[in-house]
């Protein structure tokens, strides 16, 4: 489940401003769950994560879009991952936040069928609240740690006014169970052949299983310099308390791919006389590795000039 708010707030930031224009993008929406959105018929049978992101080529066909650069977090991470397995040839790079790559452990199995049984039998509850904003913001101790607390708890009291009042429970009762039942994307990664932009919270609940993925990635990968980890310092909810650090990420990703390369980074107005130049050619070289961010990146713009609006396909979170 991807707050629109949440989405709207990041893609309209000030800093993705000028990527917004010269991009379209496709939000894609999770059977039933959309805000306030009526029971899913009891004849409906909820698919697999990786059947959604198989026929999520149909919604590009739909549109008459030939690729994409794939942006999720959570569960629609992991939909998108395997969209890009399934389809290399529609796609040009992924963004994947909180990725999973592995199948539910059992104590996550746990939890997550004890908070489906109180979906079932009393809608939604404070355990399953809680649950939920563990999910996307992190611990209590880490929220009386953030850099702006007043911002991330105002952030938590939406999405818990959302949850209570705009989420159809019985409809997030079966995503849950369906991304509780997942297979295993990083047995799959090996065909994952396009560039991959891996990012977590440093205090997400998912760092390590994205740290994990990434590992599995650059193991199983052909190409190792086409996958990127960047851990984002002193946050879990990363839209939310760091969208300028993940904007100027996503922004040296795209202009890796030779997109929306007219727009200047925000933190590189002057290179150190000391730094040799570089070619054009070597500009044009995305520059994936691992990375931690606690501010600005030493990144460059690769090109001058900007090619035509690239489509942006991106997928909710759990």
């Amino acid at each position: 489940m991807f707050p629109e708010t949440m989405y709207d707030d990041f893609v309209n930031y000030p800093q993705m401003m000028q990527i917004r224009d010269r991009t379209l993008w496709v939000h894609v929406q999770i059977p039933g769950q959309a805000r306030e959105a009526p029971d899913l018929p009891s004849e409906y049978t909820f698919p697999s994560m990786n059947q959604v992101g198989e026929d999520l080529i149909h919604v590009l066909d739909e549109l008459k879009i030939k690729q994409v650069v794939c942006f999720g977090e959570g569960a629609g991470a992991h939909i998108l991952g395997w969209f890009a397995i399934a389809h290399v040839d529609r796609v040009m790079g992924v963004c994947l936040i909180h990725c999973i790559g592995t199948t539910t452990g059992f104590m996550e199995s746990v939890k997550d069928k004890m908070i489906s049984w109180k979906f079932n039998t009393i809608g939604m509850n404070p355990s399953a609240e809680a649950y939920l904003v563990l999910h996307r913001f992190g611990s209590v101790f880490q929220l009386n740690k953030a850099k702006d607390k007043d911002q991330v708890k105002a952030a938590i009291e939406n999405y818990q006014s959302v949850l209570r009042t705009s989420t159809n429970t019985k409809n997030l009762k079966k995503f849950v169970e369906s991304f509780l039942k997942r297979s295993n994307l990083s047995d799959r990664v090996k065909k994952l052949t396009c560039p991959v932009l891996l990012v977590a919270g440093q205090k997400s609940v998912f760092n390590q299983t994205t740290k994990s993925f990434h590992q599995s990635l650059v193991k199983q990968c052909a190409d190792k310099g086409r996958v990127e980890f960047i851990s984002i310092d002193g946050v879990a909810n990363i839209l939310e308390e760091a969208p300028d650090k993940l904007a100027e990420s996503f922004q040296y990703f795209l202009q890796g791919l030779g997109v929306v390369s007219a727009v200047p980074m925000q933190h590189v107005t002057r290179i150190p006389r000391r730094m040799r130049s570089l070619s054009m050619e070597e500009y044009d070289k995305p520059k994936l590795r691992s990375r931690s961010m606690s501010g600005g990146s030493d990144t460059i713009s690769p090109l001058s000039s900007s090619p035509p609006a690239v489509p942006m396909l991106d997928a909710p979170a759990e």
